[in-house]
């Protein structure tokens, strides 16, 4: 039971829900308000506006995206969301940097870091936390103010994800040993329907075997001579049987009926089930079955085959009638008619 819809960590976070979507418009308002206030540093709107875009679809990307780990892909973008936000931003930001509000790139790709880490990326977190510090101190370094302020504006980032990090290191082991318990349940509960299926379906049986034999079976008992129409009844009865055990697709009630007719008539009916019909429609099996009964009425002595094949085969039925003369009738689907 490893099927990746039962192994995803975004169902532990809550991140499949409505609110988990909301959050990610929070976090979007966000980045815009963020963005607006330190527009009065910034000598050009468009670039806070694209890093803005960046770090709205690296959230949606982490809450939306299936898998766990992440996909590689998407492990890629998002490390780099913070490298390509800040680099936007710092393009148009002045010299000094104010700092604050105005480097919000920062904080802002640090939570996609901290959630990467839950979702089974942290060392590409971490590659992406350490790329946007270095993206920090080259401009502060190129700008001439030092690769120490660069490095004061981005290392306190590493705080936030180097606690996602230890979080991480006990969320995901106990979501694996959730992962097992939830796959030993689906299993223990498939194992328990299959055998109640299997009972019921056995009850089922045994019932019609008790309607069908037990009265002639209590007349046998009693030790009486059977005359020539219970003998006949018995014939019938253990074909009958033969029938549903060999055929089961073919145990319709109008075959059935047309089947017993034909064998009191003294034709010898057998039939063969090999499960050609079992993924056939509903509605092509009647018709099937319509024109086996058919055939089985028009038949009044000799022997009749009736034969399910294989899947796989072009013909779905066949109807071997040895009489008078010889034909064999192929019943196919509609479609290949």
């Amino acid at each position: 039971m490893n099927d990746e819809s039962t192994r995803d960590v975004r169902d532990l976070l809550g991140m499949r829900t409505t609110a988990a979507r909301v959050l990610v418009g929070f976090y979007a308002l966000v980045c815009v308000l963020l963005a607006g206030f330190g527009a009065e540093d910034v000598s050009s709107s468009w670039p806070p506006a694209l890093a803005v875009l960046v770090c709205t679809f690296a959230a949606f990307t982490l809450v939306t995206v299936p898998g766990d780990p992440l996909p590689m892909a998407a492990t890629i973008l998002l490390a780099a969301t913070g490298v390509v936000s800040s680099v936007l931003v710092f393009s148009v930001l002045p010299v000094p940097s104010p700092g604050g509000i105005a480097t919000w790139p920062l904080g802002m790709s640090t939570v996609i870091f901290t959630f990467m880490c839950v979702r089974g990326r942290v060392l590409a977190a971490w590659i992406g936390l350490v790329c946007m510090i270095a993206t920090a101190i080259v401009w502060t370094s190129v700008t001439g103010q030092g690769a120490a302020t660069g490095l004061s504006l981005s290392v306190v980032n590493a705080a936030p994800v180097l606690m996602s990090t230890f979080f991480a290191s006990t969320l995901r082991p106990l979501a694996r040993s959730i992962y097992t318990l939830r796959a030993m349940s689906l299993q223990r509960s498939a194992d328990q329907a299959a055998s109640a299926a299997a009972l019921e379906e056995r009850d089922a049986q045994l019932d019609r075997l008790d309607a069908l034999a037990r009265p002639l079976l209590e007349r046998i008992a009693t030790g009486a001579t059977l005359d020539p129409a219970e003998r006949q009844a018995g014939v019938l009865l253990e074909a009958r049987l033969r029938d549903r055990l060999r055929a089961p697709a073919l145990q319709d009630p109008q075959i059935v009926v047309a089947a017993e007719a034909a064998r009191r008539r003294g034709v010898d009916v057998m039939m063969l089930d090999d499960h050609g019909l079992d993924a056939v429609p509903q509605e092509e099996q009647a018709r099937i079955r319509r024109a086996v009964a058919d055939e089985l009425d028009s038949v009044a002595c000799g022997s009749v085959t009736v034969r399910v094949l294989p899947p796989g085969r072009r013909a779905l039925v066949t109807i071997l009638v040895r009489g008078d003369t010889v034909r064999r009738i192929e019943l196919r689907a509609a479609s290949d008619d």
